[in-house]
């Protein structure tokens, strides 16, 4: 049976994902950090990790672009999920009762506006959204999570509110990674690499350009500091296409003679879109 690590408690968006890419007969693995995530599949106790690289409202994930080069795993598949955030406790309160809220940094962020409305509550990070339903029995306050629907349902908890977030529109990009590439077929293929650029004029220029210049549509571009290079980047990019493709390959020449270092994450399919 395929073993799939994620981030987060049972219940997590992260679970939610993996069981909508790999199907509901896997084995999953809940993790505490995302570097636990890597590490399970470095061990081979995984072979699969599934990791949000982006969220529509709250930007990027920095730490999975990270240990992406840390680890130099592969990345194999990719969903987008809509994050339909819930606020559950273990009785039914009214909103103005509630005096604690816990959930994740990057969940609260996403439903900030309506917990400005709940006047008497204190707002306290957690380290998972479905994991924070473990202070819902370690206090004598009214108490709430921002979690999913799963959470609720699997804890048997009550909803008070549902669709909490900011924006009905708020989806999260997620990841397949592991340490082979794919062997599927691939349709609708994405493309994912990083580089160094070298210390030249005019070198991110140059760099775009070879895949402006060979009709190579570029989907994401991301920087991120180069540890033991302070104010230097490493950019990471998404692209359409097969890196096996006859222009991609030359595009990748041309890059490297304009770059230090060069990593190639991988072809994948594009993900479809699926509902928590």
């Amino acid at each position: 049976m395929i073993k799939v690590a994620f981030q987060g408690a049972i219940g997590a968006y992260s679970e939610i994902a993996a069981h909508h890419y790999f199907g509901e007969k896997i084995q999953i693995s809940p993790s505490f950090t995302f570097i636990d995530v890597f590490k399970k599949i470095k061990n081979n106790q995984c072979q699969f990790g599934i990791v949000p690289i982006e969220n529509s409202l709250y930007g990027s994930v920095y730490e999975t672009f990270d240990f992406l080069l840390e680890f130099k795993f592969k990345i194999v598949g990719e969903l987008f999920l809509q994050i339909n955030h819930n606020l559950i406790s273990t009785k039914k309160y009214n909103l103005n009762e509630i005096e604690r809220v816990y959930s994740h940094p990057q969940a609260l962020g996403q439903c900030s506006t309506f917990l400005q409305k709940l006047k008497n509550a204190k707002i306290l990070p957690s380290f998972d959204t479905a994991g924070s339903v473990t202070h819902l029995q370690d206090l004598n306050c009214p108490t709430a999570v921002v979690a999913s629907r799963r959470a609720a349902e699997i804890h048997k908890l009550k909803i008070l509110q549902t669709n909490i977030q900011n924006h009905q529109e708020n989806f999260t990009r997620f990841l397949v990674v592991s340490k082979k590439g794919s062997d599927k077929k691939i349709l609708n293929p994405k493309s994912s690499i990083s580089f160094e650029l070298s210390n030249i004029p005019g070198a991110l220029f140059k760099a775009l350009s070879v895949f402006a210049l060979r009709d190579i549509n570029l989907l994401k571009i991301e920087s991120r500091p180069i540890f033991a290079k302070p104010f230097e980047y490493r950019f990471f990019v998404d692209l359409q296409g097969d890196l096996k493709e006859f222009k991609i390959k030359n595009a990748m020449k041309h890059l490297s003679e304009i770059s230090d270092d060069i990593r190639l994450f991988g072809t994948y399919e594009k993900g479809n879109l699926f509902n928590s």
